[in-house]
């Protein structure tokens, strides 16, 4: 008899993930806090977290497909083509250089409830004070007009995300490139390509510990959210693109403090349940 426990479980963390990658509200807050509610934790719930976040990459390289055959096609000979290629190994340096040598201390003293849920607050009200300063036209309308020192600078709060879990990664590169001048199509499309080394890095590095402990009979469960994971995603980015083009942040803004004012109440109000 299959134990659908498991499977319902994987697609509920699955919507999670690729609900959550993306937007600006943070994913591995969301994950940590439902996590927590579900008592999952040890090496096989962390192996099944990094498979299902693949899900979300490989969603990134779908709907992009034919930019990365042109870019893998003309890197060589087409200036443009390769300084893309540039941006994204600049942008993805600071996470390499001070958020690996930091993620182990991180996971074990930030990645709990209450770190998290501050981190969303805080986050939500970085993006309100954001947008409320943006009035000039933005001056960046392409992720092909990056420049390479804006790269680098998104690049760096992009760190900030991976220090403080819950802050978000999306938030920080969308919001920071918006910062920088970039439109918000730009900066939304520069954050998902950045996701794609700094994930994909991070999955290998941590698969590689874990991979031992996995078995024929994880196939099915990390199937399933992988799969759920990557669906979920593409429907989310596509309505993201659309979203940006015409609204600002302010709604995930507001989501963010609420949704992080809620779960601090009952963060207090039951210490030893969360």
């Amino acid at each position: 008899m299959i134990d659908w426990v498991p499977i319902l479980v994987a697609i509920l963390l699955g919507i999670v993930e690729g609900a959550t990658e993306f937007l600006p509200i943070s994913s591995t807050g969301h994950l940590i806090l439902v996590q927590s509610w579900l008592s999952l934790s040890g090496a096989r719930a962390n192996a099944f977290i990094i498979f299902i976040q693949l899900g979300a990459v490989l969603a990134v390289l779908w709907l992009y497909r034919a930019k990365f055959i042109h870019i893998s096609r003309d890197m060589f000979h087409k200036p443009q083509a390769r300084g893309f290629v540039v941006n994204l190994v600049v942008g993805t340096l600071p996470a390499v250089i001070i958020g690996l040598p930091t993620q182990d201390w991180i996971e074990i003293h930030l990645f709990k409830p209450l770190p998290v849920i501050l981190a969303l607050i805080a986050g939500g009200l970085i993006i309100l004070w954001i947008e409320k300063r943006q009035h000039q036209e933005p001056c960046i309308l392409t992720v092909d007009q990056i420049p390479l020192r804006t790269a680098l600078g998104i690049g760096c709060v992009q760190v900030l995300s991976l220090l403080f879990p819950g802050l978000s990664r999306s938030g920080a590169t969308i919001i920071g490139g918006m910062g920088f001048g970039l439109s918000r199509v730009a900066a939304t499309e520069f954050s998902f390509f950045l996701a794609i080394p700094v994930l994909l890095g991070a999955a290998l590095i941590k698969l590689m510990g874990v991979w031992e402990i996995l078995s024929l009979a994880d196939l099915p469960v990390f199937a399933t959210g992988f799969l759920v994971s990557f669906i979920v995603a593409l429907i989310v980015i596509q309505r993201l693109l659309a979203l940006v083009s015409q609204k600002s942040f302010v709604p995930f803004a507001w989501y963010r403090i609420i949704f992080g004012a809620l779960m601090l109440s009952i963060y207090y109000g039951n210490l030893t349940g969360f």
